[in-house]
């Protein structure tokens, strides 16, 4: 090991913190912008799966399970290496778990194609 005095000199230089704000302060605007970007996307995406609960008649004590099979699809369908037939057996793979935990696979299977248009595979 190196001189600790030398190390513990050489992070200080490296992290300094007005560095590091500037840094963000200047990647902050666009980080903002996307975060909003993503926050709409989630809430136009809950609200899409509450009206898609309702058409099935379930019963609103239950929707917290159906929304956060919804969010684990959400968050599949913005993976950018997963498309096609892989997203359709990725998106099997979560109804299936989702139905052995108790969940109706038909208003699961309507939440994936009325929500995110992915067909059964």
């Amino acid at each position: 090991m190196s001189d600790p005095t030398k190390r513990v000199a050489q992070w200080a230089a490296k992290y300094k913190t007005d560095r590091i704000k500037a840094t963000l302060d200047d990647l902050r605007p666009d980080m903002l912008r996307r975060y909003q970007e993503a926050v709409a996307e989630l809430y136009a995406m809950e609200i899409k799966t509450k009206e898609t609960l309702n058409a099935q008649g379930v019963h609103t004590i239950l929707y917290i399970p159906y929304l956060n099979y919804s969010r684990q699809l959400y968050k599949l369908s913005r993976k950018r290496n997963i498309s096609g037939d892989s997203m359709k057996m990725a998106a099997q793979v979560l109804l299936e778990k989702w139905r052995l935990r108790g969940l109706d696979p038909d208003v699961l299977a309507a939440i994936r194609w009325e929500v995110f248009s992915i067909p059964a595979p």
